[in-house]
């Protein structure tokens, strides 16, 4: 019930001030009912625009900077009920397919039914100029879309939750989105990208489930199993695992222990002996990749390598005169180790000649009518692969072709790759799940050769797959160490191998030599402060002006975090500011996206063909279409606003998210501040990403820490002692 000094207040929607999604806050200019002049509105609500009617119950007050504002306790939105309001609300941007044009066009022919006509009869609305069938069936299906979304949003609104995530929720859900919530409101945190544990709990104690119930123990289960395998696990001991959940959750171990049974009878979850013989619990689509990964190396092994006999050293004479240089006696190795095997690992660090021995491999291999492929997990990686050995390559997700009307790849084992070679580039970061599809889709007759550099950083998603093949001592490993002689004169070739051998680096000031011809340059930056506008000046002046590299284009910040002064999220709202501050843009998921924005993708979207770790630039911001396109290489994608959480500012990524990558200057700063990422790996694989130059800036404390440490944390995963059991049973 209201309280006495309450009053309301009933308007339409002029203008919107301000709104966050994530919160709810408003700000809006109303003319209101009995009032001559617009008043302020000040409250919360999930979704409003212009042209719709609001009721809000609460008081009158005086802002010190605003003014008299009416601060709504209660504050809610409906659909206008006057023409000047429908065209109003038609007529801002939230239905796509009507703009003001046709929101004036459709009140004019339909009155005050308008509304009626677009939900019940939308056939009618091909009767307006301009409309035809294309048109309509968009305006009806973003009509329908945007009813479902403001459900939603009411819903999570009522139970405290941030609204920013309805639009993937009616993705993923539709019509019956808060049916299937209120039934288990733990899917939230499993199928939708950005909803978590903690916002599912939330929801879940709102809907009256027990804070020490079955449901809540075994959502729990998955979360943390799900958490850990963010960190590349992918598998956890059980009593570890129960301990853990119930700590996180504060619910008795015996109902944790009826939480486990369930998931594993329901087949979410598995238990197996673990690398150590203890009991480890797995996601069971980890536990299945893994086995399943084991079996179709095990199973390519097998059989006639699928080449012709060859006179090698003939083969190596004649290619060495193709490409006009001589291969070491390493190159040489694994390049007879690819013709006599059918599983082949080729490893090594930057200038050793890897990419020297996959040409040469090629090479000989089309000259003797061999059908090969090339791949690469990322779309830069494929690039750059399909430039150095003058064949086409494609990342591992388009050679694979998903399908998204099966939601499947199109090769698989039933179809497998017409291909007689498949070599594989960065091997090092294709994950478990990743590389299971593409074991699959190798033909049993084929040649496999899996190139990577073991010592770099293993893949962001679960598993250590490169090494654990190589640890399991099941397949030829040819590891190449000699650097060749053009890289010889490059620090950043030198100090990664020191890196990775437990030396310092060699760390020249910026003032020896870098308006010369060095590569290497170390800024040293006492405090993370000071880190940042070091970092700014570099990219947004030194660096173009001394090098002649273009900021938005060539220059990338590698960061081993994303918190922090000096972590991803601050250096980019530091570095657009600097270089990107003003333009059409929108505010989003607490980012302004603003035309000419360097961006990434933050998951893998399948139907839209775009992949974690792509990087693409925001080429226009459409208001009208509700929509962002961005240009990746040589096409378009478009990505609705509610879309947009799929998205992040990339002037800085981490170093994680920079593999497979290569990029013409590389800043990384490196600062204690960073203490609990410092490893070698880490810092090898920043140093690698640079082609012609990189800055590091901080101190050289945090490098010697980096170097130091080598223990950089065991994953959990039992590939290695797999792959040993599949060769062992062949």
């Amino acid at each position: 019930m209201a309280a006495p000094q309450d009053e309301t207040l009933e308007g339409l929607v002029e203008l919107i001030t301000f709104h966050s999604e994530e919160t709810g806050f408003c700000v809006l200019k109303v003319k209101a009912r009995g009032h001559r002049e617009m008043v302020a509105v000040v409250g919360k609500v999930p979704r409003i625009a212009v042209g719709e009617w609001i009721k809000a119950r609460g008081r009158w007050t005086i802002d010190r900077k605003h003014g008299r504002q009416f601060q709504a306790e209660h504050l809610e939105a409906v659909v206008p009920d006057s023409l000047a309001g429908i065209e109003k609300f038609l007529g801002s941007g939230l239905i796509k397919g009507i703009g003001p044009v046709y929101a004036k066009k459709l009140v004019e022919s339909f009155g005050l039914g308008v509304l009626d006509v677009i939900e019940n009869r939308s056939a009618e609305l091909e009767r307006v100029d301009g409309i035809g069938k294309l048109r309509r069936q968009q305006i009806k299906e973003s009509w329908k879309a945007q009813k479902t979304i403001r459900e939603i949003m009411t819903f999570l609104f009522a139970h405290g939750v941030s609204t920013g995530r309805a639009f993937r929720i009616y993705k993923a859900y539709g019509e019956e989105a808060i049916a299937r919530v209120r039934l288990d409101p733990y899917c939230l945190a499993r199928d939708i990208h950005g909803i978590g544990f903690k916002i599912a709990d939330q929801i879940a104690e709102r809907l009256g489930i027990e804070k020490d119930s079955v449901l809540r123990a075994r959502a729990g289960l998955g979360y943390v199993l799900l958490e850990l395998s963010n960190q590349g696990h992918c598998a956890y001991p059980r009593e570890g695992l129960l301990e853990k959940t119930a700590d996180l959750l504060g619910i008795p171990p015996g109902t944790m222990e009826e939480a486990l049974r369930i998931e594993v009878e329901n087949g979410n979850l598995t238990v197996g002996a673990g690398e150590d013989g203890e009991a480890w619990v797995y996601l069971a689509a980890l536990d299945l990749a893994e086995r399943e990964a084991a079996a179709r190396l095990a199973d390519i092994a097998k059989g006639p390598h699928p080449c012709p006999k060859i006179d090698l050293p003939a083969a190596v004479d004649w290619v060495q005169k193709q490409l006009g240089m001589e291969l070491a006696d390493g190159q040489k190795e694994a390049f007879f180790g690819a013709f006599r095997h059918k599983v082949a690992v080729i490893t090594g660090g930057p200038g050793v000649g890897k990419t020297t021995l996959v040409r040469s491999l090629v090479k000989v291999l089309a000259a003797k009518k061999l059908r090969l492929m090339l791949c690469a997990p990322t779309g830069r990686a494929a690039k750059r692969m399909a430039e150095l050995s003058g064949m086409e390559a494609k990342t591992i997700h388009r050679l694979l072709a998903y399908e998204p009307g099966t939601g499947r790849f199109r090769h698989d084992a039933r179809n497998p790759l017409e291909t007689d070679v498949l070599i594989v580039d960065e091997t090092s970061m294709i994950d478990i799940q990743l590389a299971v599809h593409l074991f699959r889709a190798v033909p049993r007759h084929g040649l496999l050769v899996l190139v990577g550099d073991v010592d770099q950083l293993p893949s962001v998603g679960p598993g250590c797959v490169l090494r654990d093949i190589i640890e399991s001592g099941r397949l030829p490993v040819f590891r190449l160490t000699e650097i060749f002689r053009q890289d010889e004169g490059s620090r950043i070739v030198r100090n990664a191998h020191r890196v990775n051998s437990g030396q310092m680096p060699e760390l020249p000031g910026k003032d020896e030599g870098m308006g010369g011809g060095g590569d290497f340059f170390f800024v040293k930056a006492d405090t993370p402060e000071r880190g940042v506008e070091l970092i700014r000046r570099l990219v947004a002046e030194a660096i173009p002006r001394r090098f002649g590299l273009e900021a938005r284009e060539d220059v990338q910040i590698l960061t081993p975090m994303q918190k922090g002064e000096l972590g991803a999220r601050h250096l980019n709202a530091a570095m657009q500011a600097a270089l990107n501050p003003r333009g059409h843009g929108v505010e989003r998921f607490g980012w302004t996206f603003r035309e000419g924005d360097r961006v990434m993708q933050t998951e893998n979207d399948y139907d839209k063909d775009v992949f974690n770790g792509d990087i693409g630039r925001i080429e226009k911001v459409d208001s009208a279409e509700q929509e962002v396109v961005v240009r990746f290489d040589d096409r378009k994608v478009a990505y609705d606003f509610q879309e947009l959480d799929e998205l992040t500012p990339a002037y800085a990524v981490t170093v994680h998210k920079s593999q497979g990558s290569e990029y013409p200057c590389v800043v990384l700063p490196l600062h204690t501040q960073h203490y609990v990422m410092l490893q070698r790996n880490l810092l090898y694989t920043g140093i690698t990403r640079g082609k012609k130059l990189v800055v590091m800036v901080g101190t050289e404390k945090a490098v010697a820490l980096a170097v130091r440490n080598a223990e950089a944390r065991r994953r959990n995963t039992t590939l290695r002692r797999r792959l040993r059991e599949a060769f062992g049973a062949r």
